[in-house]
């Protein structure tokens, strides 16, 4: 089943590489997400994955550079820092690293891409390992679609057949564009059962957590590597768009809320969005919940909801008033 715009193509993606699946820890010391055992899975599918993580800038760094180097992608970071020039940030400027994921709703089978958080999770068939990893969608007027699908083909150094939607829009694209550093879907593509879809590496990586492909999905070109002989023909894929994620898990209700796919585009013209609650918002808190809705800290998940920072917030209230929320001591952390 498939929700698309008529005008939709394919476009490319990139995605840096999040290895992820253990509990949400306390914030950790930064290393590259790729490169840490502790975004590795040791259990069966968990419902978050990845610790949040902090850096330190020094005078070099930008938001761009990081979110690549921790398996971000570029709203992700801006949103999780308001305020930070993405571009030059400065010098010993703490920057919060969004690597802890609520798994989005939908089966725990083959790829999941949640087209709000702007990633792709891949559920590995040991039953324990989910690999998260981020995306580039597609942009206004060009939205990729929602629904299932599956993986139908695959191939390395792939020839770009230019359609002729985009041609329209840029007639000096030629017609094919063979494999090479300007072919826009990388070394790797993965074409989906829905006709002129597929998600691919790129040769512009900075396009990675932003709407600005023709419906397509990019990732970082060191991730789709990585994953492609992983990923089997006939995979499932499901694609969701789900600005708000909530888990209850360990006795603790998290929270986790992106902007919409319209507040992005602000994010990414402006550096931040305009407020609003997402639709059914206390219905579907109050629902997974259950019987302890009535110790939901509604200051501090309407915060969230307002804020959008894209960062699992533990939202239940402890019943000892002495005992210190473990989001409280998160949300201390990251401030």
């Amino acid at each position: 089943m498939i929700q698309t715009n008529r005008r939709l193509f394919c476009a490319t993606i990139a995605a840096t590489a999040a290895i992820a699946a253990l509990p949400l820890g306390a914030h950790a010391a930064a290393k590259p997400a790729s490169k840490t055992a502790a975004n590795v899975a040791t259990s069966a599918y968990p419902s978050i994955v990845g610790t949040m993580q902090t850096h330190v800038t020094v005078y070099e760094d930008s938001l761009v550079d990081l979110a690549r180097k921790y398996g971000l992608g570029y709203t992700e970071i801006v949103s999780a820092n308001p305020g930070v020039d993405p571009w030059v940030p400065g010098a010993d400027k703490k920057i919060v690293l969004p690597t802890a994921h609520i798994l989005p709703a939908a089966p725990r089978k083959g790829i999941v891409i949640n087209l709000a958080d702007q990633r792709l999770y891949f559920f590995r068939e040991d039953g324990k390992t989910v690999e998260s990893v981020p995306l580039g969608i597609g942009n206004d007027g060009w939205d990729t679609p929602k629904g299932t699908t599956k993986v139908v083909r695959k191939k390395k150094n792939p020839t770009w057949y230019v359609p002729q939607s985009v041609r329209k829009e840029d007639p000096e694209l030629p017609a094919v564009v063979r494999p090479g550093p300007d072919n826009p879907l990388g070394t790797h593509a993965v074409y989906l059962g829905w006709p002129a879809y597929l998600f691919h590496g790129t040769n512009k990586p900075y396009g990675v957590g932003r709407r600005v492909s023709h419906g397509c999905v990019r990732l970082y070109p060191e991730d789709i590597a990585r994953l492609f002989g992983d990923i089997k023909i006939g995979t499932p894929v499901t694609v969701v768009d789900q600005p708000m994620k909530v888990t209850k898990t360990d006795g603790q209700l998290w929270l986790e809320i992106h902007p919409t796919q319209l507040q992005a585009d602000e994010v990414e013209k402006t550096g931040r969005h305009t407020p609003s609650k997402p639709a059914e918002f206390e219905f579907l808190l109050t629902s997974a919940a259950g019987e302890d809705a009535n110790r939901i800290d509604w200051d501090k998940a309407k915060r969230a909801a307002k804020e959008r920072r894209g960062i699992p917030i533990a939202v239940l209230k402890k019943d000892s008033p002495k005992e210190q929320d473990p989001g409280q001591k998160e949300q201390a952390a990251i401030d």
